[in-house]
């Protein structure tokens, strides 16, 4: 039988197979060795699902409870050991919370979950409605277990409804029952009616959910759900006007720069974004957004005519060795001049020539001063290196994310 080091040559290279034709003895034996490499470990432990030997249960419990032994690995056994009754009392105890290695306070919380720990319910709702999606996927783990164990109606009452994140448990609980979830379009937070748009099922509900809904917010998500159902853009449009063309007004935000980053962010947003802002991507007509590189040309030729000798453009990825955004990057005599893509949009960094930017507007482009750009755009949430906040016009127009 081939060595499992043959069998995991590498980080990300497995034998899937092979190591599922591997004695679960030797896999343990491997696993419990923190001298080998944790992500061969990893692999060993995902060999060994459905089939652990339980004379090495407590080496493999005994990893899990090391706080000096890899995160991925002592997850990975979480997983695998998630019907070990006998851990449950070391996963409650309180010493858990000083455990701060990456990841495993979810584990954690979901094991207990699996494990049939109602004390766990509500810290496992909270996860459960973070937008980290790995958070989100262990407190849906932890959930079912516990719902698969005792019912539904037991966790739903022990959770009750005076937090967000009990509501949005519920409301995905009456979705699994086949029942009516319109009514949490209404509810206070936007979290909830985010999933109870994104779980509607029933259009002719919708509909008839526009007459009746007590809030503006609360017709503007069935109107979205209604368009996630049908992608009839035509009824869509006849909804918006119905409803007076809702949308967050922005001080300071002309159509211009409105209607560039209304489609670019608005059907992408957050979910604690006003609705309107999604409504009002669907309902709109885009503006047009010529060749990229023919403005990059543009640019480049007025800023040449301008005797300023530019450097060829580089996107932002390839400016920043990563990621990429909306704009790409001109150097002009130790200037950088940022070119949007969503637009004629063209700013600087740092002050730039005057030339340089007489030389932009003269090619068409409209120059963001620092005014323009400190605007922020209200309720219209972005994901930004960790952030999920209204952003500036500055940002949205020039973005760039690793």
């Amino acid at each position: 039988m081939r060595s499992i080091e043959a069998l995991i040559p590498q980080a990300g290279s497995q034998n899937t197979a092979g190591l599922r034709e591997a004695g679960p003895e030797e896999l343990a034996r491997y696993v419990a060795d923190p001298r080998h490499p944790w992500w061969r470990r990893r692999a060993c432990v995902l060999a060994l699902t459905g089939r652990v030997p339980e004379r090495y249960v407590p080496e493999l419990i005994a990893c899990v409870q090391d706080p000096q032994d890899t995160a991925e690995v002592r997850r990975a056994l979480l997983d695998l050991l998630a019907d070990r009754t006998e851990l449950l009392p070391w996963l409650r105890h309180e010493d858990r919370s000083s455990d701060t290695s990456y990841g495993m306070e979810e584990a954690f919380l979901k094991a207990r979950g699996l494990l049939g720990d109602r004390s766990a319910a509500r810290e496992l709702a909270t996860l459960a409605a973070s937008p980290w999606q790995r958070v989100r996927h262990a407190g849906d783990a932890g959930l079912d277990g516990l719902v698969d164990r005792y019912g539904a109606d037991a966790i739903l009452a022990r959770l009750g409804e005076d937090r967000p994140e009990d509501r949005e448990f519920r409301v995905r609980m009456r979705y699994r029952a086949d029942e009516d979830v319109t009514y949490a379009l209404a509810d206070p937070d936007r979290r909830v009616g985010y999933v109870a748009q994104s779980l509607a099922t029933d259009a002719d509900r919708l509909r008839a959910y526009l007459d009746e809904a007590p809030t503006t917010e609360a017709k503007v998500w069935a109107a979205y759900a209604l368009y996630g159902l049908t992608e009839d853009r035509a009824e869509a449009k006849a909804v918006y006007e119905r409803l007076g063309r809702p949308r967050v007004e922005v001080e300071g935000l002309d159509e211009e720069l409105r209607g560039a980053i209304v489609h670019e962010y608005g059907p992408g947003c957050e979910r604690l974004s006003d609705p309107r802002w999604r409504l009002e991507a669907v309902c709109t007509e885009p503006p047009a957004r010529p060749d990229p590189d023919d403005r990059l040309r543009r640019a480049t030729a007025a800023l040449t005519a301008a005797g300023l000798a530019p450097e060829p453009p580089v996107s932002c990825g390839d400016d920043n060795q990563q990621g990429d955004g909306t704009y790409h990057v001109i150097g002009v005599g130790g200037h950088r001049l940022l070119i949007s893509t969503l637009g004629p949009f063209a700013t600087a960094e740092e002050n730039a020539p005057d030339a340089a930017r007489r030389a932009l507007e003269s090619a068409g482009f409209r120059w963001i001063d620092g005014e323009t750009g400190a605007i922020r755009v209200t309720d219209l949430c972005v994901y930004h290196f960790g952030g999920r906040n209204p952003l500036t016009v500055d940002a949205l127009l020039f973005y760039w994310q690793d």
